[in-house]
């Protein structure tokens, strides 16, 4: 029997990080923000690296209006345009017979570190609402081997801005649009 990861977890923390219109040399001037959102027992270490169980959600190329440098409310759909409420999906990426993953993914920490993966997220939505200085971000996606994951997070978000770092960002790498 195939083992079963969960498919509806509570977020309890994440953050966004903002990177401008990131895409501008390709003629896309929206915004670009990316969204981490992880489950309670995922923590950064003193080194700033991730240990524990559970669940870490990267949604990567989320974009939005050129006016927004926050998160705003609406419903995200999955799509490779660039236009505002839409985020990247997840796919491989080769250079140089290198593999990279980009746009969104989920990252599974199991107990078990053979059992501990890394899938696509290829179809679905999320939402997001704001009441208080708190988020609420409801999650209906489907991955690259077709399971549905859900998922909620309710909280603050505290915005990281990147925007003046992106020319120093080297191991981010860009999709191309057309």
């Amino acid at each position: 029997m195939p083992y079963v990861y969960e498919s509806n977890p509570n977020y309890n923390w994440g953050y966004v990080q903002f990177y401008g219109s990131y895409y501008s040399e390709y003629h896309n001037t929206n915004n670009v923000l990316s969204v981490s959102l992880f489950t309670n027992s995922l923590k950064l270490n003193d080194e700033r690296s991730l240990i524990g169980l559970g669940q870490y959600l990267f949604l990567e190329d989320v974009f939005v209006s050129a006016s927004d440098t926050l998160l705003p409310s609406g419903t995200y759909k999955v799509s490779d345009s660039g236009e505002p409420f839409t985020f990247s999906p997840g796919s491989n990426y080769i250079v140089d017979e290198k593999v990279y993953t980009l746009g969104t993914t989920i990252n599974y920490y199991e107990e078990k570190s053979t059992l501990s993966t890394l899938k696509m997220i290829t179809y679905g939505s999320f939402t997001v609402s704001q009441q208080n200085g708190k988020y609420t971000i409801v999650c209906d996606f489907v991955t690259n081997d077709s399971s549905e994951l859900k998922g909620t997070f309710t909280g603050e978000l505290p915005h990281y801005d990147e925007s003046l770092k992106t020319g120093q960002i080297q191991t981010r790498i860009r999709k191309h649009f057309h």
